[in-house]
């Protein structure tokens, strides 16, 4: 069986680097290491520019922030002729907001994948829990170290109990004299307390320190060992306050000869002689949350009397006198316990004796055999492969349609476009180009749905698009809070997407009194299509137009203007299609799906091959681009995209996932080929998480879209045009869904 395993690796100093590397040594046996084993290697996280002089096993490593070693990371153990991937997970070693990142990477893999999770948290952040929870779906099993985890992935990340794997922590089998082990160290004239690992405020040392002046009244022969260095982050970021700090209290005290600090990281076989010589092991953390603990674990191995506070790990393990707790930062308390336990070896002697029998449940070994039978039983499996429908999507995995968020922005003036998180943000007023989306969404919804409260929305998006036109035709854009304009004139974008409102309205429109105030404000907006020069602004006029040419294709008049507006876009097409690139264009910029769009609209009226032409092979184009890695990868705003550059990865918006799914659906319209809906509906998708981050734009807490899929994660706020896109864009996958359903 080869295995692959993900994540830090020695001589990175980390808990979870030793980790991996004593459970690779456990599930491969130490005969097959001596032998030098090639059935198991290892990728290997490395951290802020940091390089590591890694052992044979170490195959392939990763840059924590660097987003493209992700992705050769996959490519390389796909190749590798792995059988199984081992994750070591944490989210403060992969990079990306929360760790992001590594979600690109399990979800090309194509082997089985197991997840070891070193931290579940109660009240995650919303990216916590949404990347916690798309790990636990991409991967056949989860193991966690404690009782209380498998309850929280049950509880609150909605893991199914069969997925989830209980596995306790291992500790190594090392077997010292305890009175060797203080005869080495000088100690056999003191009683040993000891706390080691990593230090930082959030240990609690001090809550030690200030319990010993009780404790030294009774037992000057005291000594306690605080063994670790300062963790490296706080040390980057804090350098030594917080050791300074403990070393100032231990003056304070004057405790000078009874607590040392040993600034140093020490290798397991050392750790190992300082816990034998330990005549109690102390773990004081400040808080409850701490699901695991490794240092805990190995105390308790080597059967070391323990006294904790009661985080859950410790809570759960210490159960059945395996050792004593005491409340969090209660020094007092934690001194009477330590005054009573070095005054009674027996009750010492009974806590280690139940520590050590547990201990010996849990050595390496025969958790890397456990380990061994769950690999065994996940690569067994039989995949099911579902039966090969005939229907190109399922819409069983939509969310419930929802207006919350919508109705949330709206007010009797229009929709607010932005918000702070999902609150509107009163300060940034009302837009056009929001309104009209709003207008387009709310017909759709009641189209579609019958949604009244969609229908009772319509006359407040449609009544603020009347308010912004001008006299001349041309619409304002912008409005304060207090209704007061903003502007003289909008941008020919702002126009193009009223005209695609309006006209959309026109072909629905829920009574005639909708279809009269369009045509009043078309005809008022005629005389500006001849000043149009944006091409964007173009391609949504061509839409509202061909949509009010599906209920007038009599208006010889308007085929005209149509024409007119198509022959533009046509030759702007064939001004900058070169080399091999099929665009409008010299770049790739935003909303970028409009304008093959545009064309099919326009084809589908005009019965013009040329402009046919132009709208398939533009359409192609567009979608060999963004569809390389089997999914939808939006062109990102960072830089766009530029004939003789590279494409931005990165800012990528709602509302180009939202064109890109509006023209595979006119496309599947004009052909009735079905690879096209297959498109639309991966090109949803990327909404609920199939994207280059693997994770959802879609808020299912406020029914509402974040703004964009940004380097370091997504964006939190929740504006009306990111929202509006998913809403359209949902609107479109039921109707593609019920052609399909009434042609077949």
């Amino acid at each position: 069986m080869k295995t692959v395993y993900i994540g830090t690796y020695p001589p990175r100093r980390c808990g979870i680097g030793t980790f991996t590397h004593n459970l690779r040594q456990a599930m491969s046996g130490k005969k097959e290491l001596k032998k030098g084993n090639n059935e198991s290697f290892v990728v290997a996280m490395n951290d802020f520019g940091q390089e590591y002089e890694y052992p044979e096993e170490v195959k392939f490593t990763i840059r924590q922030e660097y987003q493209h070693d992700y992705l050769a990371a996959a490519e390389y153990i796909n190749l590798s002729g792995a059988d199984c991937c081992i994750l070591e997970h944490e989210f403060g070693i992969f990079g990306g907001r929360n760790g992001v990142y590594i979600l690109s990477l399990l979800h090309r893999l194509k082997m089985p994948l197991v997840v070891t999770f070193h931290t579940v948290l109660k009240t995650p952040s919303y990216d916590q829990k949404e990347i916690l929870q798309r790990i636990c779906r991409t991967a056949h099993r989860v193991v966690v170290m404690s009782r209380q985890a498998v309850d929280f992935l049950q509880t609150i990340y909605d893991v199914p109990k069969e997925k989830i794997a209980y596995i306790e922590h291992g500790v190594p089998d090392f077997k010292f004299s305890r009175q060797e082990a203080k005869k080495e160290f000088k100690l056999e004239k003191n009683q040993v307390l000891l706390t080691f690992g990593f230090v930082s405020r959030n240990k609690g040392i001090e809550t030690v320190i200030k319990a010993l002046p009780e404790v030294v009244k009774k037992h000057p022969e005291v000594l306690y060992i605080v063994l670790g260095k300062t963790h490296p982050h706080v040390l980057r970021y804090m350098g030594e306050e917080y050791r300074n700090y403990l070393i100032q209290l231990v003056d304070e005290l004057h405790l000078e000869n009874n607590v040392v600090f040993i600034d140093k990281f020490v290798d397991e076989r050392e750790l190992f002689k300082y816990l034998y010589a330990a005549d109690i092991y102390i773990t004081p953390y400040l808080n409850e949350a701490q699901i695991t603990s490794g240092t805990l674990s190995y105390a308790v191995g080597v059967g070391c009397p323990v006294v904790s506070t009661p985080y859950w790990h410790a809570v759960e393990l210490l159960a059945d006198n395996k050792g004593v707790l005491f409340d969090f930062s209660n020094h007092g308390q934690l001194a009477d316990i330590l005054v009573d336990l070095l005054g009674h070896p027996q009750k010492r002697l009974r806590l280690s004796r139940n520590a050590y029998e547990y201990g010996h449940q849990i050595s390496w070994p025969k958790i890397g055999n456990k380990y061994n039978s769950l690999v065994k039983k996940v690569t067994a499996e039989q995949v099911k492969i579902p039966k090969k429908d005939s229907i190109p999507f399922d819409i069983k995995i939509l969310p419930p349609f929802s207006l919350a968020h919508i109705k949330r922005l709206t007010d009797d003036t229009g929709i607010i476009q932005h918000t702070k998180f999902s609150i509107p943000n009163l300060k940034e007023g009302y837009c056009l180009d929001d309104n009209a989306r709003a207008l387009i969404m709310a017909l759709m919804a009641y189209k579609e749905t019958k949604n009244r409260e969609a229908l009772e929305l319509c006359p407040v998006y449609l009544s603020y698009i009347h308010y912004m036109q001008n006299d001349d035709g041309t619409f304002r854009n912008f409005l304060k809070f207090d209704r007061g304009f903003l502007d003289e004139r909008g941008s020919e974008d702002a126009f193009g997407r009223a005209i695609w409102a309006i006209g959309y309205m026109m072909d629905n429109a829920p009574d005639d009194s909708y279809y009269q105030i369009g045509k009043f404000m078309l005809d008022k907006a005629l005389p500006v299509f001849d000043t149009l020069r944006s091409v964007r602004s173009i391609a949504n006029v061509i839409i509202g137009v061909s949509y009010y040419l599906r209920k007038n294709m009599g208006d010889d008049v308007m085929i005209e203007r149509l024409r007119k507006l198509t022959a533009f876009l046509a030759e702007e097409y064939r001004q900058n299609t070169r080399d091999g690139w099929k665009w409008y264009e010299t770049l790739f910029a935003y909303d970028n799906g409009m304008l093959p769009l545009a064309m099919l609209h326009a084809a589908d009226i005009l019965k013009d091959e040329e402009v046919r032409r132009i709208a398939f092979e533009s359409m192609q184009f567009l979608s060999d681009i963004t569809f390389k890695e089997g999914y939808l990868s939006i062109i990102g705003n960072e830089k766009w995209y530029r004939r003789e550059g590279t494409r931005s990865d990165f800012a990528q918006q709602p509302v180009d996932a939202m064109c890109m799914v509006l023209m595979f659906h006119q496309a599947y319209k004009m052909t009735d080929n079905s690879d096209y809906l297959k498109k639309l509906f991966a090109s949803f998708r990327w909404f609920l998480g199939e994207n280059d981050l693997r994770l959802s734009l879609y808020n299912y807490e406020t029914q509402g879209c974040f703004d964009g899929l940004e380097r370091d994660g997504i964006s939190r706020n929740q504006g009306a045009e990111s929202t509006l896109a998913y809403l359209i864009a949902y609107l479109v996958v039921l109707e593609a869904h019920e052609e399909y359903y009434r042609k077949d």
